[in-house]
């Protein structure tokens, strides 16, 4: 056992500033240099962007102001290992609240998932730390400053009058991976007639493995698609390799999660921001599902699981904050309302062509031009078992059998990280189809849940209102062809219940006013995509 003298997160502070910014824009590109203060030395690198249209207005105050705040999303995953980060930029009063309440929320959630939980990357005198309770976990001072420019910011914003994105609520950009969550949002919208903008961002890393083969096929037949390429997943090996906790061999170690950060996604969804503003986009959807939003707490220490950026809260938050800016985008999913499974399954049934991309892996690698999954992996043994226990063929999306039979006997060992119901499920159906020989996943029984093959509603995790009113109906009549009904919750029950003549159907999104959709084209609108053969 580990003796801490003191306050324990003491030693976790071991950089001593960190500057970022300010960027250098471009058109298409910007550059925003991060410096760190350790130990009496400096060492320095930069973060970039890259976008394959232009973007920017390099001397246009609000250019400048969204691209600080692209620049900052990755330094709020250390403020609790630094005693001041300074920011450089442009930043209003609204990204700046916005900053310091991320850095605060991110930082506890960091020091619970990553240092009470078992976190591999840690080295050993790092792995006992006591669940010290506090106000707050940021350790960080963060300083705005460029007080000057801020202020004369504001002065012209408010001589000009808040000056809005010229935004349209049809039009909707999606997140986009070779994951099956984003492949069926965007199947989904297509088929029902929205204007959708596939938006993948390209990592400077190995990450991208597991975007490029969806990416390829949405480049060549999807005209809206776009890429945003990033240097970001090597600004965070470099911070790891100046965090004296984590073990330098950090790279060499197969783990399905990463050593420190938590604070990914919005890495990504603003990154994606600079293409919503030049093309008017007013609704940015993520693919998150029902057992992302979650509240839990540690020993005493409330906290989001490590999912807040894949959460409701997480949506409610952006939205707020890009009404707050006079931005005027709406962030939610679609999905909320389904399990894993129940995706799989729609994806499968509805979007086979879809399907064929998913590449749903941490350790993909190239075969000729196409990239295929490791077999090895959680997420791939995850993935087949779900596939399987549907009656679909896992070589349709790149296994072999031998990485079947080799996923299937690590399920029985290892289990999945699911939530436990739908983890029940799939051992209840891989069982029934005599796939596994045991009657368990890893720790969890198999057990019958009907409730994970049917559409979940939710008040705290899936309203029927969290996403707006004109595409409800239709997006929960697709649902309701491949589920096997519908639920809401009632207390710890589950009612059955039929959305589509509930009184919450026509209930108004909070965020946005009632739309006039009566001119939408109806149908798969976007040239070069074939929806397959509906199961109506």
């Amino acid at each position: 056992m580990v003796e801490f003298e003191g306050d324990p997160l003491e030693k976790l502070k071991v950089i001593q500033r960190l500057d970022v910014g300010p960027v250098r824009l471009e058109q298409h590109r910007l550059r925003a240099p991060y410096r760190l203060a350790q130990n009496g030395l400096t060492a320095s690198t930069d973060l970039i962007y890259r976008f394959e249209e232009e973007v920017f207005s390099p001397h246009d105050p609000a250019s400048l102001n969204l691209a600080a705040m692209l620049s900052v999303q990755v330094a709020l995953n250390y403020g609790l290992f630094c005693d001041e980060i300074v920011f450089y930029g442009i930043f209003d009063t609204h990204d700046q609240r916005f900053i310091r309440e991320t850095a605060r929320n991110t930082a506890r959630e960091i020091f619970v998932k990553k240092f009470l939980e078992p976190n591999p990357f840690l080295r050993a005198a790092f792995t006992e730390l006591p669940p010290v309770k506090r106000e707050t976990y940021l350790q960080a001072r963060l300083v705005f400053a460029d007080a000057v420019a801020v202020a004369l910011h504001e002065d012209l914003k408010e001589r000009s009058g808040q000056r809005e994105w010229d935004v349209d609520p049809s039009k909707h950009a999606l997140l986009s991976s070779g994951g099956k969550d984003s492949l069926l949002s965007f199947g989904l919208m297509t088929e029902i007639g929205c204007e959708t903008h596939p938006i993948f961002t390209n990592e400077s890393g190995r990450h991208w493995y597991t975007a490029l083969n969806a990416y390829r096929s949405f480049a060549k037949s999807i005209p809206r698609t776009a890429r945003v390429w990033t240097n970001a997943d090597r600004l965070f090996n470099w911070v790891a390799r100046h965090l004296p906790f984590i073990r330098q061999d950090f790279t060499r170690i197969r783990s399905d999660e990463y050593p420190v950060r938590l604070w990914t996604v919005a890495v990504f969804l603003f990154g994606a921001l600079p293409i919503l503003k030049k093309r008017g986009i007013g609704r940015l959807l993520i693919g998150d599902e029902f057992d992302t939003t979650v509240r839990l707490s540690h020993q005493g220490i409330t906290h989001y699981n490590g999912l807040y950026d894949q959460s409701r809260y997480f949506d409610n938050a952006l939205t707020r904050y890009f009404h707050c800016k006079g931005w005027g985008i709406n962030q939610f999913s679609v999905l909320r309302p389904l399990g894993e499974l129940l995706i799989e399954k729609i994806l499968v049934e509805r979007y086979s062509e879809l399907q064929r991309h998913q590449t749903s892996c941490h350790a993909t690698h190239k075969e000729g031009v196409r990239v295929r999954p490791c077999g090895r992996c959680e997420k791939c043994r995850r993935i087949m078992g779900m596939l399987l226990a549907l009656g679909a063929d896992p070589a349709h999306c790149g296994y072999t059998p031998e990485q079947v039979g080799r996923c299937l006997k690590d399920l029985e060992k290892k289990g999945v990280h699911q939530e436990t119901e739908g983890a029940e499920h799939l051992a209840h159906l891989l069982r029934q189809k005599g796939l596994i020989e045991t009657s368990a996943l890893g720790p969890v029984t198999a057990r019958e849940r009907p409730e994970i093959l049917k559409v979940r509603f939710d008040r705290e995790k899936s309203p029927i209102e969290g996403i707006p009113v004109d595409l409800r109906e239709p997006l929960y009549r697709l649902y309701l062809k491949h589920a096997t009904g519908a639920v809401k919750r009632s207390g710890r029950r589950w009612i059955d219940f039929d959305p589509l003549t509930d009184s919450a159907l026509k209930r108004p999104y909070p965020f946005e006013k009632p739309l006039d959709f009566s001119t939408t084209p109806k149908g798969a609108a976007q040239r070069g995509f074939h929806a397959g053969t509906p199961h109506d």
